[in-house]
């Protein structure tokens, strides 16, 4: 059976407010989801939303409402984001699914058949906010908040029994966590005997969560709930055909702060449940404002909405593109915004565009003229194009999406040089037949450039290929019909002032 190239976002938290971070984890995952639909065609894009837990149940309690309810309130901040920012996911799945608690309580049992959950009394520290039991060396740290002791029987996952395996796994399977410093975070962190996990919560403290398949006085521990969800939404135990297909995945996108649970608990469970691994886990950066992490308490988080309501959503989805190379953390800045929005987009790419038809409406009654023989410079281009086709793969293929664009913009800015250096406006005036050579080359060239940028702009380089009346995603030189009429089109992107 053929594999689906199958891309997840995190399972992002339900009372959360949709900000920078949670569109540039999303953004990445559509823009490769959609390269992949170009280039090889079966790919599933999954995202949703984590709704369990003690922070949902007693933010529902304070606005006085049942947690689902409180649920289904918050759950179209994300899923109005996601149509804004032009987000192409094949499925959105919410853990208070009947579809995933059916799931998560067959993975218990089978995890518990296998001698791998036990009960027993745990006294220590618990951190409300992250809804786990703590060390008192994490609790000494201050990265905890809302600390207090607790005493209380548990159901516990025995994660330590799969540690040597998961070590073996991450040693012999290089990608498996991406980039290379954070399969070295995670190899130091399993150096140390690995704790067993809580895996359960008493009802008479919490009771909004999945139910235990085998004591109905507990819920499930959130985390051992929400990894689940990509294999649910997978078709696992629903759809046979589907899960073949689809799993294993191939990248868990995730923020470098859940690292440990996607890189040590989801495998330990996967190990324990008898199901394959996915073959990768890339953590990404952070973003930025000067020197801090985006947070509420600082007050410097970026509102994505505002951003595409000022600028636009490909301008929006570019620039996060671009600007961060993937697994580092990047300085989010509206000048820097603003110079790649007016360099890269207004004076590179529009402006090519808007010089390549305005000559040929003028010139050739708004029909694509006939290049005729090629010579040595369209030539070369016609090969850079080839070449810049190969390499853009590659380069997305070892997520250095930023690198693929910063070449594709290269190629453009050569073809802006080539306009230079022939002058086809002043060439039309003696040599109507070789300008139209050069109009054919700088049109067809800027066509390969959109083409290539569609994953990450989708909407301008679709009005660009429509202005053209070429051929939508075809990679190979000659998508330009010699005589197509041109459309109008308004400026691809205006100057910002």
């Amino acid at each position: 059976m053929k594999k689906h190239f199958y891309i997840t976002t995190p399972i992002y938290y339900v009372n959360d407010k949709p900000h920078i971070g949670h569109a540039y984890t999303t953004i990445l995952a559509d823009v490769l989801s959609r390269y992949n639909r170009q280039s090889q065609g079966d790919t599933f894009f999954l995202t949703g939303l984590d709704e369990h837990g003690q922070k949902v149940q007693e933010a529902a309690s304070k606005l006085g409402v049942e947690p689902k309810k409180h649920c289904d309130t918050m759950a179209p901040r994300f899923t109005s984001l996601w149509e804004k920012l032009h987000i192409s996911n094949d499925d959105f799945i919410r853990t208070t699914e009947e579809r995933h608690k059916k799931v998560v309580k067959e993975i218990l049992q089978i995890v518990m058949d296998n001698g791998d959950i036990y009960e027993a009394e745990y006294e220590g520290l618990y951190s409300v906010s992250e809804e786990r039991f703590i060390t008192e060396k994490e609790a000494d740290s201050g990265a905890f908040r809302d600390i207090k002791k607790l005493k209380e029987k548990n159901y516990f996952f025995k994660m330590s029994a799969y540690q040597e395996q998961l070590i073996k796994h991450i040693n012999s399977n290089p990608n498996f966590i991406q980039p290379n410093h954070r399969k070295n975070e995670i190899l130091g962190f399993l150096k140390k005997p690995l704790n067993d996990l809580c895996i359960s919560r008493p009802k008479s403290r919490l009771n909004w969560g999945i139910e235990l398949p085998f004591d109905d006085k507990y819920v499930t521990y959130v985390w051992f709930d929400a990894l689940i969800n990509y294999i649910t939404a997978a078709g696992y135990s629903s759809d046979k055909n589907l899960f073949q297909s689809l799993w294993p995945a191939s990248y868990h996108l995730i923020g470098k702060d859940i690292l440990t649970t996607h890189a040590v608990y989801w495998p330990t469970m996967l190990m324990s449940a008898g199901i394959e691994l996915p073959k990768s886990i890339f953590a990404h950066g952070w973003w930025l404002m000067g020197d801090s992490k985006m947070s509420k308490s600082l007050g410097n988080i970026i509102n994505p909405m505002d951003l595409i309501d000022n600028y636009g959503v490909d301008p929006v989805r570019y620039y996060l593109m671009r600007e961060m190379v993937v697994g580092q953390d990047a300085n989010f800045t509206f000048d820097s915004f603003m110079q790649r929005y007016n360099s890269d987009l207004a004076n590179d790419f529009g402006n090519l565009l808007s010089r390549v038809t305005t000559l040929i409406h003028k010139n050739y009654a708004g029909e694509i003229p006939d290049p005729g023989e090629l010579s040595e410079q369209e030539l070369s281009i016609k090969s850079k194009s080839e070449e810049l086709n190969i390499l853009v793969k590659k380069l997305i293929g070892d997520m250095k999406i930023n690198e693929a664009i910063e070449e594709i913009m290269q190629f453009i800015r050569n073809v802006n040089k080539y306009m230079e250096k022939n002058a086809p406006w002043k060439m039309v005036k003696e040599d109507k037949e070789n300008a139209g050579r050069v109009l054919y080359t700088a049109g067809e060239a800027l066509r390969i450039g959109a083409v290539l940028l569609s994953p990450v702009m989708p909407n301008r380089t679709l009005i660009l290929l429509d202005a053209l009346s070429s051929e939508k995603y075809s990679y190979h030189w000659g998508g330009l019909s010699i005589g197509a009429k041109l459309k109008k089109h308004s400026p691809l992107f205006p100057r910002l002032k």
